[in-house]
């Protein structure tokens, strides 16, 4: 009955048009044998024209990511690994400023499970996922997969289930579990692949450029013209010099490549993109920059011990392929101080990508590193036009020093994202970068030295005009500090949002001093008050006779950020929201539990509601018969919508929402 209740509301809201319950994503399951204790679970999605759903690799910062929870496991079974993905797509968000991971059309979710207690024959999944379009829904499914005799009979028998049309999260789990079983037609199996080949072919192109950085060091730079030397001098003939050269830059790359795989093998190729959006993961390597970043400056060596680069010198003396596979292990041996920070970073950076990205990564990094040995043993009269080394080699050192030391606070940042602990806000972040980036300036400019520095009578033409533009970059940070967006560089200082400042240090724009804010307001987008307690807005609505803004919205939402950010902020706009209206904000994505008095079931979708998301998703469904975001409804102070027509707004024009804003306000009576 609750369910022929919930789709007859639907259908109404729909044949109204003014708004509907939508469920993008229509899902099948199954469960397949694969050993006697052993079930691989399967979701099957099929995500409607022109929506995306976001993976479980979507970074922390960005739209929401996928969650699989099992709800009866303790006890009963243990997961195999974590849930492994069908094909995906990485595109870099510039508004949260991260590469969210998204499905399009089709998703596949994967979890291999053991049994630990055969007398329990059902397995409780929640997929809590957000999918968006113009507007962005924040849903939770779910599934009970039964364990069936015939199934525990014979091994690799599939037993097939599928879901409803109709979102399982408004249907009581006892419906759900009675549901009948039906054919599932078969699905291609599609590896896990949480990046494109544009995402791999970038991580090689950065890894590339990195590898001649590292080439111009003094740990390796000097070794190429020793290197060919000892390999056209000991060659009986110019080919063979040359071929002996090839195999020894192969060999380079095999090293390195091979140690991708290592990662990729301990790690495993998703357990990696997890970890870089933990907590202790970022603050972990912060603290390893910051360590290289002051090896790099001269503060100490890394190196690696000089018993394995003499015995691995040993070993080149054995000639042949072998003799020069051990060369150039020794290379990367000897050279540890100067590669080891920019192959570690390299590492993780490519290793959150997931996949086969530490591979591709250490195979454009070594290649860089391994080209010009074998261009100068070809083309020995190149040597001539080589620069002589000297203390330039220390000085690109030191650069990749404060490049380091900037890219450290990034991870730092990430980790007080991700707690909210508002410890790096925006204007402290940018401080920071402004003070390393205009050291190095300075560096550049010959007014700072460091440890291993050469005496300067004077700076090259190439050097000042790399300190320029390090300058220039600098003062363009600079009015970050006041607000400005900053877009050359917007993926890694935090949001606009997360600062002190969230409107503009030294704005213009009308504001309201926290200190005179009524109970329950802050300031929000744009130095507008907002409350996001309805029962506080309410209270202040009615004390000023203002008309009350609902603004239905989420921290992960994409699209509700974009009208914030190019909507509300016309100044036509913005004077409404300041001054004719009480806004009040409702997090549905906000996982705070409420007070368990206040927990219930809903009567409109049969859903638990334990969270303040919770709640104001179903305020949402059950009195506006819609489940997107961002959702606008303007109201008196008995809560009735002001707008006749359109009682709701979502993502839409300035013109639009202006017009809107205008008929349902001159509704309002005072």
């Amino acid at each position: 009955m609750k369910k022929f209740i919930f789709l007859l509301l639907t259908f109404l809201a729909f044949a109204k048009g003014n708004s509907q319950i939508l469920d993008p994503v229509k899902w099948t399951t199954k469960i397949e044998k694969k050993s006697d204790k052993n079930y691989l679970l399967t979701f099957n999605g099929v995500i409607d024209k022109d929506w995306h759903m976001y993976s479980q690799f979507t970074p922390d910062g960005g739209p929401l990511p996928m969650e699989v929870i099992f709800k009866n496991q303790k006890g009963n079974f243990n997961l195999v690994g974590k849930a492994k993905e069908g094909k995906t797509t990485t595109e870099f968000n510039d508004v949260f400023g991260v590469n969210e991971t998204f499905f399009k059309n089709t998703a596949q979710i994967q979890q291999e499970i053991t049994i630990l207690n055969p007398k329990n024959s059902s397995v409780e999944v929640a997929l809590n996922y957000q999918v968006c379009k113009d507007a962005c829904i924040n849903l939770e499914k779910k599934f009970t997969f039964t364990i069936p005799a015939i199934a525990i009979a014979k091994v690799g028998e599939k037993v097939v289930k599928t879901d409803s049309m109709v979102a399982e999260a408004a249907i009581p789990k006892t419906a759900i579990s009675k549901k009948p079983e039906t054919p599932l037609q078969k699905a291609a199996i599609i590896p896990t692949k949480p990046a494109t080949e544009k995402g791999l072919w970038s991580i090689f192109f950065i890894a590339f450029l990195s590898g001649f950085a590292a080439l111009l060091t003094p740990c390796v730079f000097p070794m190429i013209p020793m290197t060919v030397s000892f390999f056209t001098k000991q060659s009986k003939s110019k080919a063979k010099g040359i071929e002996n050269a090839i195999i020894y830059g192969v060999s380079i790359i095999l090293i390195y490549v091979i140690l991708g795989l290592l990662v990729t093998w301990i790690f495993g190729a998703d357990a990696l993109n997890a970890l870089s959006t933990d907590v202790w993961f970022n603050l972990i390597f912060f603290l390893l920059l910051i360590f290289f970043a002051a090896s790099f400056l001269g503060a100490f060596e890394i190196m690696l011990p000089n018993s394995w680069a003499n015995k691995v010198d040993s070993q080149a003396d054995r000639g042949g392929i072998i003799g020069i596979l051990f060369m150039a292990l020794a290379l990367a041996i000897v050279s540890f101080s100067c590669t080891g920070p920019i192959v570690g970073t390299l590492l993780v950076q490519a290793a959150s990508k997931g996949g086969i990205a530490p591979v591709v990564g250490m195979l454009g990094f070594s290649s860089a590193l391994a080209l010009p040995f074998m261009l100068f043993a070809m083309f020995p009269g190149w040597l001539h036009s080589l620069p002589k080394s000297g203390g330039w080699l220390n000085t690109v050192k030191v650069v990749l020093g404060f490049l380091e030391l900037a890219l450290a606070f990034k991870f730092l940042s990430n980790a007080d994202l991700v707690l909210q602990l508002h410890f790096l806000e925006r204007e402290v972040f940018l401080a920071i970068w402004i003070a390393v980036f205009g050291t190095l300036a300075l560096y550049l400019f010959g007014k700072i030295t460091l440890p291993h520095d050469s005496p300067m009578t004077h700076i090259s033409v190439g050097r000042l005009l790399f300190g320029l533009l390090v300058l220039t970059f600098t003062v363009y940070m600079i009015p970050g500090l006041w607000g400005a967006p900053l877009k050359i560089i917007n993926a890694f200082p935090p949001p606009i949002e997360y600062s002190e400042s969230p409107m503009g240090f030294g704005s213009s724009r009308s504001e309201k001093p926290t200190s005179v804010l009524p109970n329950g307001a802050k300031l929000g987008a744009h130095g507008i008050m907002v409350f996001d307690d309805y029962d506080k807005g309410l209270a202040y609505a009615k004390s000023v006779n203002k008309p009350i803004m609902l603004d239905f919205t989420g921290f992960a939402c994409v699209n509700c950020r974009k009208m914030e950010n190019n909507v509300w902020s016309d100044p036509r706009v913005l004077s409404i929201l300041n001054n004719e209206v009480v806004l009040i904000s409702l997090y549905v994505d906000d996982k705070r539990d409420l007070p368990k008095s206040e927990q219930f079931t809903s009567k409109s979708t049969g859903s638990e509601i334990i969270t303040v998301g919770d709640k104001w998703t179903d305020f949402m469904i059950s009195k506006y018969k819609t489940n997107t975001q961002p959702l606008y409804v303007l109201t008196d102070l008995n809560g009735n919508s002001l707008n006749e027509t359109t009682p709701t707004m979502s993502y839409t024009s300035v013109d639009e929402y202006e017009s809107w804003l205008k008929t349902g306000i001159s509704k309002f009576v005072k």
